[in-house]
Order: C-alpha cells, then structure tokens, then sequence
C-alpha cells in the first residue's frame, strides 16, 4: 500500500509541476525526497499509528479529494496526504517564485539598460565628442532647471543639450519672500540646476538657489548638481584683516547643507575654493578661456607678436593657461607679462609696475572679471605707455557696476571681451568696444560629460 501511494503521489507530483510550466530540478527532486522523510516522521509523532481521521486536499483541477486512513493503512494515507498537499504548496511557491524573478530580472534588465544609456551619450552636431554612439540619448535620466538670475544661458545651455528647460516656477511672496515650486516629478532623476549668484540681485540668487536644491532634495531627486556660472561672494576667500568672514567658504557651506552632489562653476575667482566644499562635493571649475582664444584666433588683421597680461600676480596662471590655449589656436607662442598694483583701498590702485615686455605687441589683458573697470582702464593706460600697439580686454564675468561703462568708452582699448555667465546690463548693450561671447556650448558639454561620467579636464586639454 505504501508503494502504490508513493507512485500515486509521484505521479500527482508531475501534474502539479507542469501547471508551474517549469521543468523538475534536482532541488524539486531533494525536496520531495526530504518532504517524504518528515511526513512519515510527522505521521508518527502527530497523528499516531491507528487513529482513524479524514484528509482532504485540493488536485490539479481543484476538485476535493479525501482520504479515510484505517489501521492498517493509516501510515500510508498520512504520508500520501502529507506530501500531496506539500507538494502542491511547492509547485505555488516555485510559481510564484518564478514570476517574481522574472519580473526581478526585467526591472535589472531595465536598470542595465539606462545605465548603459547615461554611458553612451547621444550624437548631436555642436557638442563635444564624449565617447556617443547614435541613437542614445543619456539626458533621457536628466532635468535642467534654472532660477531667475540667468534665463537666457540657460535656454542656450538646453538648445544644445536637445531638451527642454523643467517646469518650475521661482517667484515672490506678497512681503517678498522667495516663492519656489517644481511643477513635474523629479524623483529618481538626475537634476541640473543652472542658477549665477550674480548682480543686480545676489542674495536673492543665493536664496532661490538654495531653496531649488532644497526643494529638489525634498521630491527625492536622485543627484542634484549646481551649475553656478558665476560664483557670488567668491572674492571674501580670505581674512585679509581682523573681525570679517571669509563668504566664499561660508557659501559653500550653505550649499553643502541644502543637499547639493556636484558643483560647476566658471572660472573661479580663486582656486581654493574648490577646497571649501567637502570631499562628498566634488567641484568642476570650468575656463572660458578657449571662447575668448577662439575670438582672438579670428581676428582679422590677426594679432601681431601676441602678450598676455596679467593684471595681478594671482592671475599669472591663468594668463599663461590663456596663452597656451592662444598658442596652440594660432600657432605663434605669446609672451607672457605681469603688473604688480598696490591698493590705496578696495576698487583704488595707488601704483601700477609692469614685469615684462610688452613694446611693439599686442597685449590682452585676462582677468576673471570685470567690476567698476577701473584697474582694468588703468592697466590698460599703463600697457599703452610701455609701447603696446594695440590693448584688448578679455574677462568671464562682466558685471560692470558704477561707471564702468563710461570708462571703458573712454579707455585706450581696442575690444573687452566677456562672457555671458552674468546677463549684460542695459546700459552696456549699446557700448560699441564690449563684445560679450557664450559660454552655453562649453556648459552644455561639461554637463554632458559629467552625467555620462566622462572626463571633464579633456575638454581643455591644450596638449592635444
């Protein structure tokens, strides 16, 4: 009787399997084994031997069958019973089991598949090669937002990127408060936030900035990065006399603890404030110095025995970045000279010295940004008088505050050059010498490469 149940069971063991549609394993095949050995160890020690009691179970076509145990078979119909209803318990289980990995497996697939989509970035004429194969579009995980200081760079910014600016809506309270509210889901996205801490508002720039990354970390964005163009408050990087803050490091505080990832900036007033953010905040500080070396390489009549100037000896390496870009572009290796000023106080020079030659050249004068012009129209008249042929002007922030204007239509100078991380006032749209270029490609490549976790130095790389 024991035999023919096995065989019963063994049988009913296969119909039950097939409905899983999965084929017997060697671990079907132990569990049966090791289900068989505990139902007769169960029949013994919980039922006992000779007790007369029913046991129902459902079969493959649900239909009820029962079993009467007597006492010379009682052993056998426990064990039959036992093991049915087991068995089919374990064919539900590695049904169950089997959708639930293949649903796992198609959310993995899923998940391998954009990330394999963020590392093959899309083709698009006008941005920089990063490694993009055609058909993939690694901005498909990303949203570009953008505040209120700078709204045109940042429409140019998502021209070339082939999207479209987020829908967020950054405005005032009634007594004034910043107002902000993201209009679009952002959870599980990687989030861009193109917002300049830059005139005529800073500290409404800082504060809706802060209150967009803020209100990015609440919605569950997966990463959020900053792109600042412009860096408010980054000349307080030192305690030049007692009693006063150091605001660069104290604004990357403020952004660190709001929830910020990443940092991109534009020429940095000074390096070291890199070093403000922590570890966790990797920042890209990014030269425009190759838009303004484009423009130069243009030139026509072209530049005659090149100099660059700096205006201060903490920009000396940055002129010389400007003039091996400028070598590399036109071919002829620039000089490269220094004026050293002494300040009566902020925004007045009492003396200008010149280290260097700049007699029969034509100098460019590279700084990282432009206030009330008044060191730079001095400099200029300084460079003129040691026997420069022609004076140009390049910086990357122009913020031209005060008399700005009126001095540099007044100056010696040939063109200043800007870019447009701050938005050009106004009154300087009509001044014929300012020439302001774009810095939207060069943004749009970096954040291309940081979200498809390409190389961000490549781009200015001048030993190429």
């Amino acid at each position: 009787m024991l035999r023919s149940s096995i065989q019963k069971l063994a049988a009913q063991r296969h119909a039950i399997l097939s409905i899983s549609n999965k084929p017997i394993t060697t671990t079907s095949k132990r569990f049966f084994t090791n289900t068989l050995k505990n139902s007769k160890r169960t029949n013994y020690q919980q039922f006992g031997k000779g007790t007369n009691k029913q046991f129902s179970t459902f079969n493959k076509t649900n239909r009820v069958t029962t079993f009467s145990s007597k006492q010379n078979n009682s052993s056998s119909a426990t064990i039959f019973t036992i093991c049915l209803t087991s068995c089919a318990g374990f064919a539900s289980v590695l049904h169950a089991k089997a959708n639930n990995n293949n649903a796992e497996d198609t959310v993995e697939q899923n998940e391998d598949d954009d990330e394999d989509d963020d590392d093959e970035p899309v083709d698009k004429s006008g941005l920089e090669d990063a490694g993009q194969e055609k058909g993939f579009n690694p901005m498909r995980r990303a949203k570009v937002f953008c505040g209120g200081s700078n709204h045109k760079l940042a429409e140019e910014i998502t021209e070339h990127l082939g999207m479209k600016l987020g829908d967020i809506t950054v405005g005032r309270f009634a007594d004034g408060e910043v107002n902000v509210m993201v209009n679009e889901n952002v959870r599980g996205q990687d989030v861009y936030l193109i917002q300049p801490t830059c005139p005529p508002n800073v500290n409404e720039s800082l504060v809706e900035l802060l209150l967009i990354v803020s209100t990015m970390r609440r919605a569950s964005a997966r990463r959020i990065t900053a792109v600042i163009p412009y860096y408010g408050y980054a000349r307080q990087d030192r305690k030049m006399t007692s009693r006063v803050p150091i605001s660069a490091a104290d604004v990357a505080r403020l952004l660190e603890s709001m929830g910020v990832d990443r940092v991109i900036a534009v020429d940095l007033h000074c390096g070291q404030i890199q070093g403000f953010f922590g570890p966790r905040v990797p920042v890209d500080n990014l030269e425009a110095a190759q838009v303004g070396v484009e423009y130069f390489g243009n030139l026509d009549p072209p530049l005659q025995n090149p100099v660059v100037v700096s205006p201060d000896a903490g920009g000396v390496y940055r002129a010389k970045k400007f003039g091996e870009a400028l070598h590399k572009r036109i071919g002829t290796e620039p000089g490269v000279a220094m004026i050293i000023k002494q300040r009566q106080k902020a925004g007045e020079i009492a003396r200008m010295d010149l280290v260097g030659s700049v007699e029969g050249c034509d100098a460019i004068i590279v700084d990282d940004m432009i206030d009330s012009a008044g060191t730079l129209c001095k400099a200029a008249e300084n460079i003129k008088k040691y026997g420069a042929r022609k004076v140009y002007a390049f910086a990357s922030h122009g913020l031209f505050s005060g008399p700005a204007d009126k001095r540099i239509r007044n100056s010696c100078m040939e063109k200043v050059l800007v870019v447009n991380t701050v938005p050009l006032p106004k009154h300087m749209e009509s001044n014929e010498k300012l020439v302001q270029l774009s810095v939207g490609e060069l943004l749009a490549n970096a954040i291309l490469r940081v979200h498809a976790r390409k190389s961000v130095s490549e781009l200015f790389d001048t030993k190429k």
